[in-house]
Protein backbone atom coordinates (compact mmCIF):
# COMPACT_ATOMS: atom_id res chain seq x y z
CA UNK A 1 0.00 0.00 0.00
CA UNK A 2 1.22 3.50 -0.70
CA UNK A 3 2.37 5.40 2.44
CA UNK A 4 2.46 9.15 2.78
CA UNK A 5 4.08 11.41 5.36
CA UNK A 6 1.56 14.18 5.95
CA UNK A 7 0.04 16.52 8.51
CA UNK A 8 -2.97 15.71 10.63
CA UNK A 9 -4.89 18.81 11.81
CA UNK A 10 -5.83 19.38 15.44
CA UNK A 11 -6.75 22.38 17.60
CA UNK A 12 -9.55 24.88 17.56
CA UNK A 13 -10.56 27.36 14.90
CA UNK A 14 -7.92 30.01 14.26
CA UNK A 15 -5.26 28.19 16.37
CA UNK A 16 -4.46 24.89 14.67
CA UNK A 17 -1.54 22.56 15.40
CA UNK A 18 -0.56 19.47 13.43
CA UNK A 19 0.75 15.96 13.97
CA UNK A 20 3.28 14.64 11.46
CA UNK A 21 2.22 11.09 10.67
CA UNK A 22 2.95 8.24 8.30
CA UNK A 23 -0.44 7.08 7.06
CA UNK A 24 -2.12 5.19 4.24
CA UNK A 25 -2.71 7.47 1.28
CA UNK A 26 -6.31 6.16 1.05
CA UNK A 27 -7.24 7.10 4.63
CA UNK A 28 -8.87 10.47 5.45
CA UNK A 29 -6.73 13.38 6.51
CA UNK A 30 -7.71 13.19 10.16
CA UNK A 31 -8.32 9.44 10.13
CA UNK A 32 -6.15 6.49 11.20
CA UNK A 33 -2.36 6.64 10.76
CA UNK A 34 0.41 4.08 10.90
CA UNK A 35 3.01 5.98 12.96
CA UNK A 36 3.27 9.41 14.50
CA UNK A 37 6.59 11.00 13.55
CA UNK A 38 6.45 14.47 15.10
CA UNK A 39 4.63 17.66 16.01
CA UNK A 40 4.25 21.04 14.26
CA UNK A 41 2.82 24.23 15.83
CA UNK A 42 2.77 27.28 13.54
CA UNK A 43 1.28 29.58 16.22
CA UNK A 44 4.68 30.36 17.76
CA UNK A 45 7.52 32.45 16.31
CA UNK A 46 9.60 30.64 15.18
CA UNK A 47 7.34 27.63 14.65
CA UNK A 48 7.71 24.74 17.06
CA UNK A 49 8.76 21.54 15.28
CA UNK A 50 9.60 18.18 16.81
CA UNK A 51 10.47 15.24 14.53
CA UNK A 52 11.89 11.76 15.10
CA UNK A 53 14.65 12.06 12.52
CA UNK A 54 15.67 8.41 12.42
CA UNK A 55 12.11 7.07 12.01
CA UNK A 56 11.24 9.68 9.37
CA UNK A 57 14.48 8.93 7.45
CA UNK A 58 13.71 5.18 7.59
CA UNK A 59 10.21 5.78 6.17
CA UNK A 60 11.78 7.79 3.33
CA UNK A 61 14.22 4.94 2.68
CA UNK A 62 11.29 2.50 2.58
CA UNK A 63 9.59 4.62 -0.11
CA UNK A 64 7.12 6.84 1.80
CA UNK A 65 6.22 10.02 -0.10
CA UNK A 66 5.90 13.27 1.90
CA UNK A 67 3.46 16.01 0.98
CA UNK A 68 4.83 19.47 0.07
CA UNK A 69 4.36 20.91 3.55
CA UNK A 70 5.71 17.75 5.19
CA UNK A 71 8.74 17.81 2.84
CA UNK A 72 9.55 21.42 3.86
CA UNK A 73 9.29 20.50 7.54
CA UNK A 74 11.48 17.41 7.15
CA UNK A 75 14.06 19.44 5.23
CA UNK A 76 14.05 22.07 7.97
CA UNK A 77 14.78 19.41 10.60
CA UNK A 78 17.44 17.65 8.48
CA UNK A 79 15.53 14.45 7.73
CA UNK A 80 16.19 14.75 3.99
CA UNK A 81 19.90 15.37 4.64
CA UNK A 82 19.96 12.30 6.89
CA UNK A 83 18.38 10.24 4.10
CA UNK A 84 21.05 11.51 1.68
CA UNK A 85 23.85 10.46 4.08
CA UNK A 86 22.31 7.00 4.55
CA UNK A 87 22.30 6.51 0.78
CA UNK A 88 25.98 7.42 0.69
CA UNK A 89 26.70 4.85 3.38
CA UNK A 90 24.86 2.15 1.37
CA UNK A 91 26.89 3.02 -1.73
CA UNK A 92 30.13 2.88 0.32
CA UNK A 93 31.10 6.53 -0.23
CA UNK A 94 31.87 6.93 3.49
CA UNK A 95 31.33 5.15 6.76
CA UNK A 96 28.32 5.40 9.03
CA UNK A 97 30.44 7.20 11.64
CA UNK A 98 31.39 9.86 9.09
CA UNK A 99 27.75 10.28 8.15
CA UNK A 100 26.79 10.71 11.79
CA UNK A 101 29.60 13.26 12.28
CA UNK A 102 28.47 15.31 9.29
CA UNK A 103 24.86 15.25 10.41
CA UNK A 104 25.80 16.42 13.95
CA UNK A 105 27.84 19.32 12.54
CA UNK A 106 24.92 20.33 10.34
CA UNK A 107 22.49 20.07 13.28
CA UNK A 108 24.68 22.30 15.49
CA UNK A 109 24.94 24.94 12.78
CA UNK A 110 21.20 24.82 12.18
CA UNK A 111 20.47 25.12 15.90
CA UNK A 112 22.81 28.12 16.17
CA UNK A 113 20.88 29.88 13.41
CA UNK A 114 17.60 29.10 15.14
CA UNK A 115 18.90 30.44 18.47
CA UNK A 116 20.15 33.63 16.78
CA UNK A 117 16.74 34.11 15.18
CA UNK A 118 15.04 33.62 18.56
CA UNK A 119 17.39 36.15 20.17
CA UNK A 120 16.69 38.71 17.44
CA UNK A 121 12.98 38.22 17.84
CA UNK A 122 13.27 38.61 21.62
CA UNK A 123 15.26 41.83 21.28
CA UNK A 124 12.79 43.17 18.73
CA UNK A 125 9.86 42.35 21.00
CA UNK A 126 11.59 44.01 23.97
CA UNK A 127 12.33 47.18 22.01
CA UNK A 128 8.77 47.26 20.67
CA UNK A 129 7.45 46.81 24.21
CA UNK A 130 9.60 49.70 25.50
CA UNK A 131 8.44 51.96 22.67
CA UNK A 132 4.84 51.01 23.34
CA UNK A 133 5.23 51.75 27.05
CA UNK A 134 6.84 55.13 26.29
CA UNK A 135 4.01 55.99 23.90
CA UNK A 136 1.43 54.96 26.48
CA UNK A 137 3.20 57.08 29.13
CA UNK A 138 3.10 60.13 26.84
CA UNK A 139 -0.57 59.53 26.11
CA UNK A 140 -1.35 59.22 29.82
CA UNK A 141 0.55 62.46 30.56
CA UNK A 142 -1.32 64.30 27.82
CA UNK A 143 -4.61 62.89 29.12
CA UNK A 144 -3.80 63.95 32.69
CA UNK A 145 -2.84 67.45 31.50
CA UNK A 146 -6.10 67.76 29.55
CA UNK A 147 -8.12 66.59 32.55
CA UNK A 148 -6.32 69.07 34.83
CA UNK A 149 -6.98 71.88 32.36
CA UNK A 150 -10.63 70.87 32.12
CA UNK A 151 -11.06 70.69 35.92
CA UNK A 152 -9.27 73.98 36.53
CA UNK A 153 -11.77 76.75 37.45
CA UNK A 154 -12.11 79.61 35.04
CA UNK A 155 -10.44 82.83 36.27
CA UNK A 156 -12.62 85.83 37.06
CA UNK A 157 -12.54 88.80 34.65
CA UNK A 158 -10.81 90.90 37.32
CA UNK A 159 -8.04 88.33 37.69
CA UNK A 160 -7.62 88.22 33.94
CA UNK A 161 -7.36 92.02 33.81
CA UNK A 162 -4.81 92.02 36.63
CA UNK A 163 -2.85 89.25 34.94
CA UNK A 164 -2.76 91.27 31.73
CA UNK A 165 -1.81 94.49 33.50
CA UNK A 166 0.81 93.14 35.86
CA UNK A 167 3.39 92.37 33.18
CA UNK A 168 3.23 95.98 31.98
CA UNK A 169 3.62 97.29 35.54
CA UNK A 170 6.48 94.93 36.17
CA UNK A 171 8.12 96.02 32.93
CA UNK A 172 7.77 99.69 33.90
CA UNK A 173 9.07 98.94 37.39
CA UNK A 174 11.99 97.08 35.93
CA UNK A 175 12.72 99.90 33.48
CA UNK A 176 12.32 102.68 36.11
CA UNK A 177 15.39 101.75 38.17
CA UNK A 178 17.44 101.64 35.00
CA UNK A 179 16.26 105.13 34.01
CA UNK A 180 16.88 106.45 37.52
CA UNK A 181 20.35 104.96 37.56
CA UNK A 182 21.05 106.42 34.12
CA UNK A 183 19.83 109.86 35.25
CA UNK A 184 21.81 109.65 38.45
CA UNK A 185 24.86 108.49 36.52
CA UNK A 186 24.44 111.30 33.99
CA UNK A 187 23.74 113.98 36.63
CA UNK A 188 26.45 112.85 39.02
CA UNK A 189 29.27 114.83 37.34
CA UNK A 190 27.15 118.01 37.21
CA UNK A 191 26.25 117.64 40.89
CA UNK A 192 29.92 117.16 41.71
CA UNK A 193 30.77 120.27 39.70
CA UNK A 194 28.02 122.19 41.47
CA UNK A 195 29.23 120.91 44.82
CA UNK A 196 32.77 121.98 43.93
CA UNK A 197 31.69 125.48 42.79
CA UNK A 198 30.20 126.56 46.17
CA UNK A 199 33.33 125.23 47.81
CA UNK A 200 35.42 127.39 45.48
CA UNK A 201 33.18 130.42 46.10
CA UNK A 202 33.42 129.87 49.82
CA UNK A 203 37.17 129.68 49.46
CA UNK A 204 37.11 132.98 47.55
CA UNK A 205 34.68 134.67 49.90
CA UNK A 206 36.47 133.64 53.08
CA UNK A 207 39.13 136.37 52.76
CA UNK A 208 36.34 138.97 52.34
CA UNK A 209 34.69 137.74 55.49
CA UNK A 210 38.04 138.14 57.27
CA UNK A 211 38.64 141.62 55.79
CA UNK A 212 35.22 143.04 56.77
CA UNK A 213 35.79 142.76 60.51
CA UNK A 214 39.21 144.38 60.10
CA UNK A 215 37.70 147.40 58.32
CA UNK A 216 34.93 147.63 60.88
CA UNK A 217 37.48 147.46 63.65
CA UNK A 218 39.47 150.26 62.05
CA UNK A 219 36.31 152.35 61.65
CA UNK A 220 35.36 151.76 65.28
CA UNK A 221 38.87 152.60 66.43
CA UNK A 222 38.76 155.82 64.40
CA UNK A 223 35.38 156.71 65.89
CA UNK A 224 36.59 155.83 69.34
CA UNK A 225 39.63 158.07 68.88
CA UNK A 226 37.54 160.92 67.47
CA UNK A 227 34.82 160.70 70.15
CA UNK A 228 37.04 161.88 73.10
CA UNK A 229 38.39 164.68 70.99
CA UNK A 230 34.90 165.84 70.14
CA UNK A 231 33.83 165.47 73.76
CA UNK A 232 36.86 167.47 74.84
CA UNK A 233 36.07 170.12 72.26
CA UNK A 234 32.46 170.08 73.40
CA UNK A 235 33.62 170.51 77.02
CA UNK A 236 36.16 173.23 76.13
CA UNK A 237 33.58 175.16 74.12
CA UNK A 238 31.28 175.94 77.11
CA UNK A 239 34.30 176.77 79.20
CA UNK A 240 35.49 179.29 76.64
CA UNK A 241 31.99 180.73 76.42
CA UNK A 242 31.89 181.14 80.16
CA UNK A 243 35.28 182.76 80.12
CA UNK A 244 34.14 185.06 77.36
CA UNK A 245 30.97 185.83 79.32
CA UNK A 246 32.93 186.48 82.49
CA UNK A 247 35.39 188.64 80.56
CA UNK A 248 32.56 190.58 78.99
CA UNK A 249 30.91 191.01 82.37
CA UNK A 250 34.16 192.22 83.90
CA UNK A 251 34.60 194.68 81.09
CA UNK A 252 31.08 195.93 81.49
CA UNK A 253 31.65 196.21 85.25
CA UNK A 254 34.87 198.17 84.79
CA UNK A 255 33.21 200.44 82.42
CA UNK A 256 30.46 201.10 84.87
CA UNK A 257 32.94 201.84 87.66
CA UNK A 258 34.84 204.24 85.50
CA UNK A 259 31.76 206.16 84.81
Amino acid sequence: MPVKIRLQRHGRKGQPYFHIVAADARSPRDGKYIERLGFYNPNTNPATIEVDVDSAAQWLVNGAQPTDTARAILSYKGVLYKNHLMRGVKKGAFSEEEAEKRFNAWSEEKQAKIDAKKQDLTNASDSARKERLAAEAEISKARAASLAAANMPEPAPEDVAEATETPVDQATEEEAPDAATEVSVEEAPTEEVKAEEPAAEAAVEEPKAEEVPVEEAKAEEAKAEEAPIEEAKAEEAPAEDEEKKSASEETTADKKEEK
